[in-house]
């Protein structure tokens, strides 16, 4: 290499460098970004669906491999990376890095002191300002500077050592930092908190459950999924997880509440304004904590502000978020487990189908009919597309099990995957397109021009024509994606993040024409 190229490279790393101290993120741009992905779901409607039209359904063929980010971590990537003024951010359990959008090159990493917490996963990081929030398996919420990665400040958020852990990606709302909590391997009382983000004191708790030890109530309710917010309506929205005992419901009688439940929520104070429950007096872990996705349009001919979730029990709600009246409840798959709909929308479990010493023969399983993974809106075509998996356990329950968590045992019969586009004004499924045995796990992206991306079971990651579910595109970079994709634009160029393991994958068209027709917004990350 000689001097003069060595000259220049020198020089673009500073200029890259540049980008970096560049930092900082706008409410505006968490409100409506359109070239960026600055918050877990894209913007704050959880519809995971991106404005960009330069992938169409005719060249999305074409895509390529732009650059891939190696973590060498044995975790996998299930978080959902950020996309900010040209920087990535993203997360394993304890490892936050930042990375160039445009090379994947890694700009800075850090990384959190071992730590006895639970290391099941992390879902990403939140942005405010400058600073990056990271929650650790401890329970720790870490303010990171977006520049250089330095730690800002560092505060508490649950006693690891009572069976809290953190997994979550932080929602950011004006000046709270919005986090969750995990732990129902123990009896223990779950909550949401908000955090100051510029001084990492508590603002304000809401409990999920009843104190630990209260007579005759549960425990549990586990808010480990990002929520969504209308900041119209000023309501943040939130799912929360299973009763405590997991599997033993006759120690906690009733509905237990506010476990299985969604739930809207005063950012400022954290007061509960309403509630609706998808799985009453839940006895199959299947936590309601499945994005809870804002849709403003039309409901049966009438303009109606709509939650709409694909929740973890097989059954697909569309509610009024304005006071969580349920609009419509059906099965998105084989349930068994319910003997009707209440007038309130809500499913009622048959006591019949609670986990027995002989065993009970239960649709879904334990994993559920959707998990985790985003689901995607598409306002034109009205479809609402989820990772569903089909299937069967069997849930048992003995006195050895005892009344403490989980309380029993399930055993899977059989399952499948598959990406399922709901119609949300009759909960039909208007399409459904086969992802392999067992399960796939891969969360939905759509984009306004037409094309779906998601992730079979067996590696691939895929393109799909959304309004009908034929393959577009397809490849495959190894084991099964884990995460949800995302996409931005950086100089004109549409990307598309997707992970595989414990690699992060940027896709591309090998040829670009002009991006910013195709936002109908000007774009802050090409500055």
């Amino acid at each position: 290499m000689t001097r003069l190229m060595k000259s220049l490279m020198l020089m673009l790393v500073v200029m890259a460098a540049g980008r970096v101290w560049a930092q900082d993120l706008e409410a505006a741009e968490l409100l409506h970004p359109s070239t960026s992905w600055p918050g877990y779901h894209g913007d704050y409607t959880g519809q995971r669906h991106s404005p960009l039209t330069q992938i169409t359904p005719g060249n999305v063929g074409t895509l390529g491999l732009a650059w891939a980010f190696q973590t060498n971590q044995a975790a996998l990537i299930k978080a959902s990376p950020l996309m900010v003024d040209g920087v990535i951010y993203f997360t394993v359990p304890d490892n936050v890095w930042a990375v160039d959008a445009r090379t994947g090159h890694m700009l800075w990493k850090y990384t959190y002191p071992p730590n006895p917490g639970l290391h099941i996963g992390n879902r990403g990081v939140g942005m405010y300002k400058g600073t990056i929030m990271f929650l650790t398996p401890d329970c720790h919420l870490i303010a990171l500077d977006a520049r250089n990665g330095k730690v800002l400040w560092e505060t508490v958020v649950a006693d690891v050592k009572k069976g809290y852990w953190t997994t979550e990606a932080p929602l950011i709302v004006g000046n709270h930092v919005l986090v969750g909590v995990s732990g129902d391997s123990d009896n223990i009382q779950l909550f949401l908190k908000a955090i100051d983000a510029d001084t990492g004191k508590e603002q304000w708790r809401w409990d999920a459950s009843p104190p630990a030890g209260t007579p005759h109530e549960t425990t549990g309710g586990a808010t480990w999924m990002t929520g969504t917010y209308d900041p119209v309506l000023k309501l943040i929205y939130w799912g929360t997880g299973n009763p405590t005992p997991v599997l033993n419901g006759e120690v906690r009688p009733g509905d237990n509440l506010y476990t299985c439940s969604i739930v809207a929520l005063d950012p400022e104070t954290g007061k509960l304004v309403w509630a609706f429950q998808p799985s009453p007096h839940d006895t199959h872990d299947w936590d309601a904590v499945e994005t809870p996705v804002l849709v403003d349009g039309d409901f049966h001919g009438k303009p109606t502000k709509m939650l709409m979730q694909s929740s973890r029990n097989g059954y697909f709600f569309v509610l009024d978020r304005t006071n969580g009246k349920a609009l419509l409840t059906t099965p998105f798959g084989p349930v068994n487990w319910a003997k009707g709909i209440d007038a309130k929308g809500q499913p009622i479990p048959d006591p019949a189908k609670e986990p027995a010493p002989d065993g009970r023969l239960i649709a879904p399983d334990e994993g559920g009919m959707t998990n985790y993974r985003s689901p995607s809106f598409d306002k034109k075509t009205g479809l609402f597309l989820v990772d569903s998996h089909p299937s069967w356990s069997v849930y048992f329950t003995k006195p050895a099990d005892g009344t403490y968590g989980w309380a029993g045992a399930d055993y899977g019969v059989w399952g499948k995957a598959e990406l399922d586009a709901i119609d949300y004004q009759t909960g039909k499924i208007k399409w459904s397109h086969f992802l392999g045995k067992n399960g796939a796990g891969a969360g939905v992206l759509t984009t306004e021009s037409g094309v779906a991306f998601t992730g079979d079971a067996y590696g691939n990651v895929l393109a799909l024509e959304t309004a009908t579910g034929k393959t577009l595109w397809h490849a495959a970079p190894g084991p099964q994606m884990q995460s949800s994709p995302a996409s931005y634009a950086l100089d004109g160029k549409q990307y598309v993040l997707t992970s595989s393991g414990s690699v992060l994958f940027a896709w591309a068209l090998p040829e670009v024409t002009e991006i910013a027709k195709s936002a109908g917004h000007k774009g802050k990350a090409a500055r």
